[in-house]
């Protein structure tokens, strides 16, 4: 209650049993802990970007393309949290990051790490270019090794990741300037996607990570 009463001050908060937080929920949770909070209003695409670019360079941005996992919502978010990427885009098709199970996995990321969803895909993706973003695609297929790209210091990044097995869709890749795979043992075609994005996250280094 402490800590609680040091980050929002003005928040109520209540104590009460397993059984009472169990029937306000609808189903049996296990941290013993309920919040119910505000959701924002969507973030445009373009909102995004500009505050992303305002906390300088290197700048990272995560771009999620259907991924229609919570789990793997969250766990992209988390690491993007990790290394340091100033924000996420998500396509159309992407989970709800807010929804409670994304947040449990996300470990918080989906609330710290900014965020918008994509109303025109893979359109919206000429903003974060003309902005000054090099469209990275990470795909299984990709016609260039992970490990032998480079990004300079001050570069502007989006490092672009899809569903695992059908990989980004070909008008995404066709949009990148970038086309990289990470290499896997023989036999091997993939990995988790949110561990793919982290391998790009911490290959292509950090940005300013400030969150809002």
């Amino acid at each position: 209650e402490e800590e609680i009463a040091v980050y929002a001050p003005n928040t109520p908060v209540y104590c009460a049993d397993m059984d009472v937080l169990a029937s306000i929920a609808g189903f049996p949770i296990h941290r013993g802990c309920l919040a119910l909070v505000e959701r924002p209003a969507l973030r445009p695409v373009a909102d995004l970007v500009e505050s992303a670019m305002s906390a300088g360079v290197p700048s990272r941005i995560l771009v999620l393309e259907g991924l229609t996992n919570h789990d793997n919502v969250g766990a992209a978010f988390r690491n993007a949290m990790a290394f340091g990427s100033d924000a996420i885009v998500l396509c159309p098709r992407c989970c709800d990051p807010l929804y409670r199970k994304a947040i449990r996995t996300s470990l918080g990321g989906s609330l710290r790490v900014p965020f918008a969803r994509a109303e025109h895909w893979p359109e919206d993706l000429d903003q974060l270019e003309s902005a000054g973003y090099r469209l990275v695609a990470l795909d299984p297929n990709g016609k260039e090794n992970l490990r032998g790209s480079a990004a300079c210091p001050e570069d502007r990044l989006a490092v672009i990741v899809g569903t695992e097995g059908p990989g980004l869709s070909e008008a995404v890749r066709k949009r990148a300037h970038l086309d990289v795979r990470i290499e896997m043992a023989r036999g091997i075609d993939s990995v988790n996607v949110a561990t793919a994005a982290a391998i790009a996250l911490h290959h292509f280094g950090p940005g300013q990570g400030r969150g809002s």
